[in-house]
This record gives structure tokens, C-alpha cells and sequence, in this order.
């Protein structure tokens, strides 16, 4: 027979495991919720230290006359051309001028055109300007390009250095903030590349798959929960619906390919077919989503209605669907975020075109924010590294914003029973 202090004994030895077993536990929880806060950190900083340069621009000022000459045979790089001559009247060599001519942006000529179309009456007058400066040059006052390398391991000749930093002490070449970062299209050229027209190619992308997925997922969630009997059928629907909810995105790319273009020849790398794609695969989601809120909805109500007199459709539209649709909205935010940044089914469509313009409708040709990444991320250019983590930096504002939203909409309008 065990001795009651022996009992005792174990029984405490016991506690002491089970102690210890916890703290180890919670350890490691704690060990892997600090390993991922960490890396998320590190992800964050190597991307905002990145792209912080893409939100300045190096600039150059510029004393240049609109020739009538040169503005009606639209030679306004050669405008600009004469400005740098003028300023340099020293260079007379053919190659030192063609280095000169690399200071300023070759998209400079362009804004000037623009300018000269919103005001006419500029022709024939003497402006001083501010331009957009060479990526070279940018990369030089960002600090980029290392002066100590020999003239031939670097882009920057020792004269174009010379210049640099002679305009730079004359208070002529300085960093501004890169509104055009927010207000272009793409370019080939990267001080000249903006993310407007890749925002507006998601913004038309994502309200046409709102338009489409959301009424039609909210439709077919509030059939399968209240009014479709429950057989095979149903079975067969709800477990293709969870399915689809793991099928890759690019599926659906090479689904909207062969039906969209293909069968009914709909304008390719339009924001309407990409918002289609969106919506196929956005659907399985919101209707999870739209079901588990459904149900969610205490039986009390409908018997409670049923009680008053309310047919099944006056239940579910008047009384189940509107307690039921915060959990909607949360999951077809989540959704739209996930749409958001997607890059696959996008590529599958053609919307990885190189688009200058920016898309004024669903039908025009357009690209969206998560390929232009990805066409960025791509590109030879130096200074587009900046402009990758500076467009990334723009896209996880978008989502964390969409996500957080969804958090607020669900806290503030959720009901507990």
C-alpha cells in the first residue's frame, strides 16, 4: 500500500512537470511570435530603406528658350540641348557634349511639350526650369555610385562628376520630392516612371470584380444556407466551392485566357477581363465567408419571424441578411485585398503590357500595380530598384489599409449573442 506522503509527493512532482511543460510551451509560442515579428521587421526596413529614394528626384535648373524654330519642328530636346550649351559654353567636343546632353532626363523634352500645349503663349519666352536630372546623375547625389572606383567600373565619367558637383555648389542640382512618381505612367526611363497608370488599372481591375463577385457570391451563399435542400447536389456544389478556394491563381488566368479572349474576343489586358479573372477567383471566398455569417445568425431570429408571419424571403432579406452582413463585408474586403495582389492570372491575360497611357475606362489597355513590380523588378536600370521597393512600399499601404478596414467594419457593426 502507497504511503499518503508518497501520494503527495508524486502529486507534486507531477505539477512541477506539468509546470514546466507550460512555460516551455509558452516559450515557444513566445520564440515564434518574436521570429516573425523580427523578420517581418527586417522585411519592412530592406524595403522602406530601398524605396525611400524613389520619393525624391534629382533635379536640374535650366534657363531655356522656346524657340518658335525648334517648338514647330517639335525638336524640344534640342531646346533643351542649347539651354545646356549655354550653360556650359566650354564643352566643344563632340563627346564631351553628347555627356553634357546625358545630364538632363531624355523625357525632359516631353514635359516641355506638355507645358507648351497647356500654355501657348510660352513660345518665344525665356523660362527658367527645373528638370528632371539623368538616372545617373539621380543615382550620383543619392549616394549609389561610388566616386572612389577608376572612371571605367563606373557610369559617371570623371567629367560628368566635375559638373555634378559644380551645379551642385551653384545650388542648381538638387533633390525635390517626385510628385511624378504619383502622377505618371510607366516610362523606359525611370526617373520618368509613375504608378498613376497602374493604380488606375487595379482601381478599374478591382471594381469591376467587386461588381461582379460581391452581389453574385452574397446570391449564391444566401441559396446554399436558406433555401437549397440539402442532397448530393448541394454536397457536390459545396465541396467544388471549398475546392476553388485552393485552386493556384494562375487557373484562373488560363481560364480567363481561353474564355474571355479567345471564345468571346475581349480586349486583351483590359482592366474589364482582369476584373472578370478577379471575380472567378474572388468567388469561392466571399461565399465561405457569406455562409459562415449566415450561420452565425441565432436561430431565435428566423423562428422569431416566422412567429409574426414573415414568409422565408421576408426572414432572410429583412431580419437574417442585414445581421449577417458585417461578416460579408469583412470577407469580401479579404478577398478584394487578396485580388489586389495578385500578379498571375493578371500575366495570363496580357496585362503585362508595357502601358504609358494612363487608362481612362474598363476597355482601355492597362496593367495593374502588382505587374508593374514585377515589370520593374525586371529591369535593367539601377534606379528602378528604387522604384520596385517604393511601388511594393505603395501596394502594402493598400492592403494593410483594406485589411484594417475590414478589422474596424467587423468590430463595429458585429453583434454577440
Amino acid at each position: 500500500m502507497i504511503k499518503p506522503e508518497t501520494i503527495s509527493e508524486r502529486i507534486e512532482l507531477g505539477l512541477a512537470k506539468r509546470y514546466r511543460a507550460e512555460k516551455r510551451f509558452r516559450l515557444y509560442g513566445i520564440v515564434a511570435i518574436g521570429s516573425a515579428v523580427t523578420f517581418l521587421l527586417v522585411m519592412l526596413v530592406a524595403i522602406g530603406v530601398r524605396g525611400a529614394g524613389a520619393f525624391k528626384q534629382t533635379h536640374i535648373e535650366l534657363t531655356v528658350v522656346l524657340d518658335e524654330a525648334h517648338v514647330k519642328d517639335n525638336n524640344w530636346q534640342g531646346i533643351i540641348k542649347s539651354s545646356l550649351r549655354k550653360a556650359f559654353p566650354d564643352v566643344k567636343a563632340r563627346r564631351e557634349r553628347r555627356e553634357l546632353n546625358g545630364l538632363v532626363s531624355s523625357g525632359a523634352g516631353f514635359l516641355l511639350q506638355d507645358m507648351v500645349k497647356v500654355s501657348p503663349n510660352l513660345v518665344g519666352q525665356t523660362k527658367t526650369l527645373w528638370l528632371p536630372s539623368s538616372d545617373d546623375v539621380d543615382m550620383v547625389l543619392k549616394g549609389s555610385i561610388d566616386r572612389s572606383k577608376s572612371e571605367g567600373s563606373r557610369r559617371v565619367s570623371n567629367l560628368e562628376l566635375k559638373w555634378i558637383d559644380g551645379l551642385v555648389a551653384e545650388n542648381k542640382l538638387r533633390l525635390q520630392f517626385n510628385k511624378r512618381f504619383f502622377t505618371g505612367g510607366d516610362s523606359r526611363e525611370p526617373e520618368m516612371a509613375g504608378i498613376l497608370g497602374a493604380l488606375m488599372g487595379s482601381f478599374y481591375s478591382l471594381s469591376v470584380c467587386f461588381l461582379l463577385s460581391f452581389p453574385i457570391g452574397i446570391m449564391a451563399a444566401i441559396y446554399l444556407e436558406e433555401f437549397a435542400p440539402k442532397n448530393r447536389w448541394t454536397d457536390l456544389i459545396e465541396v467544388n466551392i471549398n475546392n476553388l478556394a485552393a485552386v493556384p491563381s494562375i487557373v484562373f488566368g488560363l481560364l480567363g485566357m481561353a474564355v474571355f479572349l479567345n471564345m468571346f474576343m475581349l480586349p486583351r489586358s483590359a482592366p474589364l477581363v482582369g476584373g472578370m479573372v478577379l471575380a472567378l477567383m474572388t468567388l469561392p471566398t466571399i461565399i465561405i465567408a457569406a455562409r459562415a455569417a449566415l450561420r452565425a445568425v441565432p436561430p431565435s431570429i428566423r423562428e422569431a419571424a416566422f412567429g409574426i408571419g414573415a414568409s422565408r424571403v421576408q426572414t432572410v432579406l429583412h431580419h437574417v441578411l442585414p445581421l449577417a452582413m458585417p461578416g460579408m463585408l469583412t470577407g469580401t474586403i479579404i478577398g478584394m485585398a487578396q485580388a489586389l495582389g495578385e500578379t498571375a492570372p493578371l500575366l495570363m491575360i496580357g496585362m503585362v503590357a508595357f502601358i504609358v497611357d494612363i487608362p481612362t475606362s474598363v476597355l482601355d489597355s492597362a496593367t495593374a500595380l502588382p505587374v508593374q513590380i514585377y515589370l520593374w523588378a525586371d529591369a535593367p536600370e539601377r534606379a528602378f530598384s528604387e522604384r520596385t521597393a517604393a511601388a511594393i512600399i505603395v501596394l502594402l499601404i493598400f492592403l494593410v489599409t483594406m485589411n484594417l478596414s475590414a478589422t474596424i467594419l467587423r468590430r463595429t457593426f458585429e453583434r454577440r449573442w
